[in-house]
C-alpha cells in the first residue's frame, strides 16, 4: 500500500528532517506520518512532566527542537504489519549524543509516555543501565516526574527506590496490568520475558552484549504488535562492543547503505578529522549547547585537554562524540612524531644502557627495548626496540588485526620465529648477541610468564631485575616517560612498531594519582611501551656512568 507523503505539512516535514544526516522519507516505503500522534507525544512532556533536578526543577519539561524531532519521528510514523495491524514504524533507535545533553531525563520521559499513553495492555517495559548507580538515576527521574503530576500518580503505584532489590524498582499501572521496571546489567534478576519497551541508557558502559540480546530476543512475540528498543549513549572508544556494533549499523542506515525503515539513527558527533578545539565543531556535536551544556564549561574542558595529554581522548569522546582509538590516549602522537632524530645502533654501540623485557604470551608480541640514558642533564634518551612474534600464522594474524606484521618482518622491525608460538631460545640468543654489542647494565623483566628466561639470562651473566607491574613500580617511570615525550627527549627513530604501540597506550590511575600502563584499556599491543617504561624505571634509580654518576639523582 502506497501513501502520499507529500501531504505532510512543511512544519512537520522540517521538524522530522532535523535528524543529522538522515532522511526519514527516503526509505519510508509503505509507512505514513500521523501528525496528531506525533504532537500527542511531544505535548506529553510539557503537559504531564516536570524537571526533577537543577535550575529547572519543578518546571514543565519543554522539549528542544532536536528532542521534538526524535519524539515526533518515533511516535508519529506508522505502518501496516504482516497481520494488517496499524503499528509504529520504528522498532529500534540509537540516540547518540554527547555528555550533559539531557539523555537520562529524555529516556525517562519517553518510557513514561509509552507506559501511560501507548494503549497496550499488559506492558512489560524496562529502562536499563550498565550499572546500579546509573539505573538508580533513571528510576529517580521517572519517579520524580510522576510524583509531580497527580494525573500520573493516581494511575500507578511506585515500588522500591531505596532497597537492595533492583527488580523492585517498578512503576505499576494495575488497571492495565502493565509495569515499567528499572534494571541494571549487574542486577541479579531475569527480565525481558515479553518486552514491549526497552530503554537502555549509556550503552557504551554495558560490560557485554547480554542485556541488549535479552531484550532484543524478548520482542519477537507476535503478541507484541509494536515493541520499541531505544538505545541512548555517548561514544565508546574503538574496541569490540555492543555500542560500537549498534553505532556502525546506525551509520549505515543513516547514510543509506542499509535500507532499514524500522531503525531510527540519531547521531550527533564531530567527524574524526574535525578539529576538536573548534567551537563551531562543538556546536555541531552538542544539540543542547547553551541549554544544558555550558559553552564556558566546554572551553574549560578543552583547555584542560590541551594541557593534559591523557585527557584529550576523554574530552573528544564525551563532549564531541568522537570515537577515539583508546579510552584515554596517554601519548599525544603529534609530540611523538615530532621527535625526528634518527637512532643508529652503530652510534650506540659500546654505550651503557638498560633493557626492558616484556614477553606477554607465547602467541603474541614479545618486546625488548634498550634505553640509553643521556650524556648530560638536558640530553635525549635513545631507544632501540626489538620485537618477536610467531612466524606461523603471521599472515592470518595480520588480516585479523589489520597490523602489517609480515611487512614489518621483511623490513627487519620484527623477528618472525619458527612455529606457532614464540621461540624463547631465539629471544635469549638475540639478547646475548646484543650483550656483545652494548653494555647492558640491567634487564628489567615482567615477572609474569618469564621465570625460565630470567633464570637463563641470569646464568648467561646478565643482571636481571624482576619488575613489578603495579603502581608502586610503574608510576614514576610512566610519568617520566610521558614528560620526556612532551619535551622531545625520548628519541625513538620513528620505529613503526613502537609508534603503533605508543598510539595504543592507555593508562589507569588510582585515587592517589598514581599512574601505570593499562593493557585492559589499551585497544592493541603496548608491550614495547611497557618495556620502555621498565627500562626507564631502572635507569632512574641506578647510576650508570653518565649524568647520574657526576650529578646525582637531582639531575632528573
Amino acid at each position: 500500500m502506497a501513501f502520499d507523503l507529500s501531504i505532510i505539512n512543511q512544519k512537520s516535514r522540517d521538524l522530522l528532517a532535523l535528524i543529522p544526516g538522515y532522511d526519514p522519507f527516503r526509505d519510508a516505503g509503505g509507512c505514513w506520518f500521523n501528525d496528531g500522534l506525533a504532537q500527542l507525544a511531544i505535548d506529553f512532556f510539557p503537559e504531564c512532566l516536570r524537571h526533577v533536578e537543577g535550575a529547572l526543577a519543578g518546571q514543565p519539561f519543554v522539549l528542544e527542537r532536536w528532542q521534538k524531532a526524535i519524539v515526533g519521528n518515533l511516535f508519529g510514523w506508522q505502518r501496516k504489519d504482516e497481520k494488517g495491524r496499524t503499528v509504529r514504524r520504528y522498532r529500534e533507535s540509537l540516540v547518540y549524543v554527547p555528555r550533559k545533553s539531557g539523555k537520562t531525563p529524555l529516556a525517562a520521559g519517553i518510557a513514561l509516555f509509552v507506559l501511560f499513553c501507548d494503549g497496550e495492555i499488559g506492558q512489560q517495559d524496562f529502562i536499563a543501565a550498565g550499572d546500579r548507580e546509573q539505573a538508580g538515576m533513571l528510576f529517580r527521574q521517572a519517579k520524580g516526574m510522576i510524583e509531580q503530576e497527580p494525573y500520573l500518580a493516581d494511575r500507578c503505584r511506585i515500588y522500591g527506590g531505596s532497597g537492595s532489590s533492583f527488580a523492585s524498582r517498578s512503576i505499576v499501572v494495575e488497571s492495565e496490568n502493565s509495569y515499567l521496571r528499572v534494571v541494571s546489567a549487574d542486577a541479579d534478576t531475569k527480565h525481558g520475558g515479553n518486552t514491549h519497551l526497552a530503554v537502555i541508557d549509556e550503552l557504551h558502559v554495558q560490560p557485554n552484549r547480554d542485556l541488549v540480546d535479552v531484550f532484543q530476543t524478548s520482542m519477537a512475540s507476535a503478541n507484541r504488535k509494536q515493541p520499541l528498543m531505544l538505545l541512548i549513549t555517548t561514544a565508546d572508544f574503538m574496541r569490540e562492543s555492543i555500542c560500537n556494533e549498534k553505532y556502525d549499523y546506525a551509520c549505515k542506515v543513516r547514510d543509506g547503505i542499509i535500507a532499514d525503515p524500522s531503525f531510527l539513527p540519531v547521531i550527533y558527533e564531530a567527524k574524526p578529522d574535525d578539529p576538536w578545539d573548534d567551537e563551531t565543531v562543538w556546536a555541531k556535536a552538542n544539540p543542547n549547547l547553551n541549554v544544558s551544556v555550558s559553552l564556558d564549561y566546554l572551553r574549560r574542558e578543552c583547555q584542560r585537554a590541551k594541557e593534559i595529554a591523557a585527557y584529550e581522548n576523554t574530552f573528544r569522546r564525551l563532549h564531541l562524540n568522537q570515537r577515539t582509538e583508546t579510552d584515554v590516549r596517554a601519548i599525544p602522537m603529534e609530540k611523538w612524531d615530532a621527535i625526528q632524530t634518527e637512532v643508529s645502533a652503530g652510534e650506540c654501540e659500546g654505550r651503557s644502557c638498560f633493557a626492558g623485557l616484556d614477553l606477554a604470551t607465547t602467541t603474541d608480541v614479545a618486546a625488548l627495548v634498550l634505553l640509553f640514558p643521556p650524556q648530560d642533564s638536558t640530553g635525549p634518551y635513545f631507544v632501540l626496540p626489538f620485537f618477536w612474534i610467531p612466524g606461523e600464522g603471521a599472515r592470518q594474524r595480520e588480516r585479523r588485526d589489520r597490523v602489517p606484521y609480515e611487512t614489518w618482518g621483511r623490513q627487519g622491525y620484527i623477528t618472525l620465529t619458527t612455529g606457532d608460538v614464540i621461540d624463547y631460545d631465539v629471544i635469549r640468543r638475540d639478547i646475548n648477541e646484543l650483550g656483545q654489542r652494548f653494555n647492558i647494565l640491567e634487564i628489567a623483566a615482567d615477572r609474569w610468564n618469564a621465570t625460565q628466561i630470567i633464570t637463563q639470562l641470569d646464568g648467561d651473566g646478565f643482571t636481571v631485575f624482576p619488575y613489578g607491574q603495579g603502581y608502586a613500580s610503574m608510576t614514576a617511570p610512566t610519568k617520566e616517560m610521558l614528560g620526556l615525550v612532551v619535551a622531545g627527549r625520548l628519541v625513538h627513530g620513528g620505529n613503526p612498531v613502537l609508534r603503533w604501540m605508543a598510539s595504543n597506550l592507555a593508562t589507569e590511575s588510582d585515587a592517589a594519582g598514581n599512574l601505570k600502563p593499562s593493557k585492559k584499556k589499551s585497544t592493541e599491543r603496548i608491550d614495547g611501551m611497557v618495556a620502555t617504561i621498565m627500562a626507564l624505571g631502572r635507569a632512574m634509580v641506578t647510576p650508570c656512568g653518565s649524568i647520574y654518576e657526576t650529578q646525582g639523582m637531582d639531575a632528573l
